[in-house]
């Protein structure tokens, strides 16, 4: 599958034959796609298909096969600032150090730029600012990031990977935590940098409907397997959605934008 944009020499993303294997067990099975800077590719499926491993795969978290090549270059053959220059994750449960402060975090972001010393310049300090007030961060920069809320939290791990400048953003359901206003507020922040910088995201997402929203593709993964891509309007079908996950939607469509809503069965209504 291509995901396609204008400028010709924009950077590709090449996945051939991704395959991962734990346990003994095959979560991920020779999944080959392409996907060109600036584009937003939507990982869709039901729990345990392999989205996760899929993602740590690509972030060289976890051991695979195949190849993953950026802009010609072998993810797995970069070195480790040079990697982390070029791509950063969100994992669905992060870890983070007990006793570290929202701002202290948020700026280890900087690290794969920072000289021997260590010590982030005027400019790493602006730019980590920045992103602080775009995600409304502002007013607990001075707090512990582990006693924080969920949402607050999770926010505040999406800013580290942004101030990261990835060429590559990995989101393992980015939005989980979060309330409807930061659900929107987050996303609309990771698109205008992709827009802005040509960033290439892929994001695995349980809703449906901001994974159409904001996905310029779509793949759907089923037991490891890539069983179909394309555009959303393409991917998503009450069909499909009734075989893959048992579910009984009403689709809505605007244009290339759908929303999802579940459907009551019928006699459940009193």
């Amino acid at each position: 599958m291509e995901l396609s944009r204008a400028e010709e020499s924009s950077a590709v993303l090449d996945l051939k034959s991704v395959t991962v294997v734990l346990g003994g067990k095959k979560v991920v099975d020779s999944v080959s796609l392409s996907i060109e800077s600036g584009n937003w590719l939507s990982i869709i499926g039901p729990n345990g298909s392999g989205k996760s491993s899929f993602l740590r795969a690509i972030a060289g978290i976890v051991p695979s096969t195949g190849s993953i090549l950026y802009d010609g270059m072998d993810l797995s053959q970069l070195a480790p600032k040079q990697r982390a220059q070029t791509i950063s994750i969100v994992p669905q449960i992060p870890v983070v150090p007990p006793r570290v402060k929202v701002l202290d975090y948020i700026l280890l972001g900087r690290t794969p730029y920072l000289g021997r010393g260590f010590q982030p310049t005027k400019e790493d300090l602006r730019y980590v600012l920045s992103v602080i007030d775009d995600l409304d961060l502002g007013n607990v920069a001075e707090r512990y990031v582990t006693e924080m809320s969920g949402g607050e939290r999770q926010r505040v791990i999406i800013a580290r990977a942004l101030v990261q400048q990835p060429k590559i953003l990995l989101l393992d359901e980015p939005t989980t935590a979060l309330d409807l206003g930061h659900q929107q507020e987050v996303l609309e922040l990771v698109d205008k940098q992709r827009q802005s910088l040509g960033l290439t995201v892929i994001s695995a997402f349980h809703d449906l409907t901001l994974a159409s929203q904001y996905g310029t593709s779509m793949a759907l993964l089923v037991n490891g397997v890539v069983t179909n891509s394309g555009m959303p309007t393409e991917v998503i079908t009450e069909d499909s959605l009734k075989e893959i996950y048992g579910a009984n939607v009403s689709i809505y469509r605007d244009g290339e934008t759908l929303s999802v809503v579940p459907k009551r069965q019928e006699g459940s209504l009193s």
